[in-house]
């Protein structure tokens, strides 16, 4: 039994002996390019001017990791938290990044020896014709093992290419978590502005009515034609049928944030039920300057992380070119009758090293190295496209942010002089010092600045929310930890 191990493992050893001597000779070398982080300039300043409370200091870390605070309104902070652990988009981005460190895994996996264990019982019987006529047993039971020896890196670019994919998938979660504290901010807002629409609209609505209840009774008392009374009609009729679209944008709102939050629509209604203004935003906002946006925003690490995924590939293709080296061996049983499966007889041995290379395959490798290589171009070119339209998207939030405040300040003045209107319209029509459309008109005006004045409102709270989101802020400190 001895004199068989020895005899079986002389061979094999001196064949891995000779591997080992290839390997070093070889210095086990890595194909393909090593991966180097792309050198992307940016300008050191926004182009756009710093007014409306921005500035370019450097924003603090803690203030952009949960800006929604920033606005000091307890029910968004609920809603974020509500968000964070109930959003379905936020889950299956977690279930992505433990599907690719599974993949990870499979990688890895191929660095180290396979072993395999395999057992059979065969009965034959052969003709009389053709042989004895016999029946005959056949027991086998073997372990195999295998080792593919990586020389030419192939299998550790599988494994650097899914260590950048699982990483890929870790900012692709977290730019799915601003994504989503965005989404719940700016429907929020949309509920506030709609129910202060509401509010504005029912006011209108009320006083209205007043006059029209007004013009009714000067006209029942003879001081003034039946034209006036229905201009007042229609006024108070319009007023009113703006009201259902109002209360559906209300509902939609509502249905829309409760859906975000992982719940049935329906959920949120009764907790936002009392009306509310929309938040209001800080007086100064601190922006920082473009290269911070590069280095904190997920999409385009995420852009980065792809990038060096598919430059890793472009190494696994390139191994193709060369011969694979495997060392395998076998050792089983092999027996008539199960009574000798003890018996040193029974036992068998082999293995040795195998080489592989694939000598022609009209050129299927190299096209396959063009390819990774192309795709690597346009992964190249999807970074740079992403840090584009990031800084743009930065650029487009500071102008609309600032332009929006100027707007709702000019339609804050607008409206208090059409209330004055409207009070002095009311008083000489009473007095019979003017004609009734004066009333009607500055009552119209009153509502459409009254209107205009909550969706500006709405609009700077939503503009900052989304220059909050450009910046990429709010995933530092939320971010939902996902077991390794």
């Amino acid at each position: 039994m001895y004199f068989l191990y020895k005899t079986a493992l002389i061979r094999p050893m001196s064949c891995l002996l000779g591997m080992l001597t290839i390997l070093i000779l070889t210095g086990c070398a890595t194909v393909g390019p090593d991966y180097v982080s792309p050198d992307t300039p940016v300008s050191a300043t926004w182009q756009t001017q710093f007014k409306g409370g921005l500035t370019p200091e450097e924003m603090n870390p803690q203030t952009l990791s949960a800006w929604w605070t920033t606005f000091n309104d307890p029910e968004l902070s609920r809603l974020i938290d509500r968000a964070v652990s109930g959003n379905l988009d936020l889950k299956k981005a977690m279930a992505r990044i433990r599907e690719s460190r599974a993949r990870r895994g499979m990688a890895k996996a191929d660095l180290f020896p396979t072993l395999d264990a395999t057992g059979s019982a065969n009965w034959s019987r052969s003709s009389k014709d053709t042989g004895s006529g016999k029946t005959s047993d056949l027991f086998v039971g073997t372990f195999d093992a295998g080792w593919e020896m990586d020389i030419f890196g192939g299998v550790r670019r599988s494994v650097e290419a899914a260590e950048a994919d699982l990483q890929a998938n870790y900012e692709e979660l977290r730019n799915v978590l601003i994504s989503l504290l965005a989404e719940v901010a700016l429907n929020y807002v949309e509920v506030r502005t709609f129910q202060t629409r509401l509010t504005a609209a029912e006011a209108n609505l009320e006083a209205q009515n007043e006059t029209y209840q007004l013009a009714l009774w000067r006209y029942q008392a003879g001081l003034s034609d039946e034209l006036a009374v229905q201009q007042a009609r229609y006024n108070l009729e319009n007023t009113r049928s703006q009201m259902p679209a109002l209360r559906i944008g209300l509902e939609e709102a509502m249905n829309r944030l409760a859906v975000l939050l992982g719940e049935q629509p329906g959920q949120v209604h009764t907790e936002l039920e009392k009306r509310m203004p929309a938040p209001d935003p800080p007086l100064k906002v601190a922006v920082g300057v473009p290269a911070d946006v590069l280095r904190r925003r997920p999409d385009i690490r995420r852009s980065e992380r792809e990038l060096a995924a598919q430059t890793a590939r472009i190494g696994v293709a390139m191994a193709d070119l060369y011969p694979r080296f495997t060392l395998s061996g076998s050792i089983g049983l092999e027996t008539l009758s199960l009574n000798n499966l003890s018996s040193s007889g029974s036992w068998t041995l082999s293995g040795g090293p195998r080489i592989t290379w694939a000598i022609f395959k009209a050129g299927a490798i190299r096209q396959n190295i063009e390819m990774q290589s192309a795709l690597q171009e346009q992964a190249l070119i999807t970074y740079e496209a992403a840090v584009l339209n990031a800084l743009e998207e930065v650029e487009n939030a500071l102008v609309t942010y600032a332009e929006e405040q100027h707007r709702r300040d000019d339609l804050r003045k607008a409206m208090e002089a059409a209330k004055r209107a409207v009070d002095m319209a009311q008083h000489k029509y009473q007095a019979g010092l003017t004609d009734f459309s004066n009333v009607l008109e500055a009552q119209r005006s009153l509502l459409s600045f009254e209107d205009q004045l909550a969706q500006s409102d709405g609009a700077v709270a939503s503009n900052l929310v989304r220059l909050y989101k450009a910046l990429g802020g709010g995933w530092t400190s939320l971010t939902p930890d996902v077991k390794k």
